[in-house]
């Protein structure tokens, strides 16, 4: 019996602590569960969550503008037709052959320009909801806002939701698993006490 006891004594010590990290733990998984929840989805969510990309008017790429006319292009577009506040550092071009498309995604804000890259016109102006919500999914969000070189908050968030995962899911083993060996524990000692 007193192994048992041992056994009992120790799923309550698991018992609290994950409580204690499932309390802790909750906001951070709800934001994660859910953010994933939607980044699977986002290209099932008839745009909302991304933009499709547009057809241009020439798919040979021998027609097309060059890579530095476009890009003007994409900066004079974002200046007339969002905001002429917005950071105009490209952070990412996309070029898509098929399409006859070169989409300008920028540095400091979720918005994107697709301009036809034989004409230069816009095709269109898009806000990308996928990336902001993948930055809340991985904690990027506040390095993001505030600016921070390194990343640190992503960092600590990552840190902190994936240590606290690992110590749900063992300490939630244990409080299944302690169970079944303290009643295996007492069927064997009844079996015994009864010869």
């Amino acid at each position: 019996m007193k192994d048992i006891s041992g056994i009992a004594a120790n799923t309550r010590t698991h018992r609290k602590l994950h409580r204690w990290f499932g309390s802790v733990m909750v906001i951070l998984l709800l934001v994660v569960s859910g953010t994933g929840l939607l980044l699977g989805w986002k290209k099932n969510s008839n745009g909302f969550l991304l933009a499709e990309n547009r057809q241009g008017t020439n798919t040979d790429m021998s027609s097309w503008q060059s890579m530095d006319s476009l890009h003007r292009s994409a900066i004079r577009l974002l200046r007339d037709s969002v905001d002429p506040a917005l950071s105009r550092s490209t952070d990412r071009i996309d070029v898509r052959p098929d399409k006859g498309m070169v989409k300008f995604t920028f540095k400091g804000h979720f918005h994107a320009i697709q301009i036809d890259a034989a004409t230069g016109h816009m095709l269109s102006v898009e806000i990308r909801r996928a990336d902001w919500i993948e930055k809340l999914h991985d904690g990027s969000i506040l390095d993001h806002y505030m600016v921070s070189d390194g990343q640190p908050f992503k960092l600590t968030y990552t840190t902190i939701t994936g240590t606290g995962l690992m110590l749900l899911s063992f300490t939630g083993f244990w409080l299944w698993y302690n169970p079944r060996r303290i009643r295996r524990r007492k069927e064997k000692s009844a079996g015994i006490k009864k010869t």
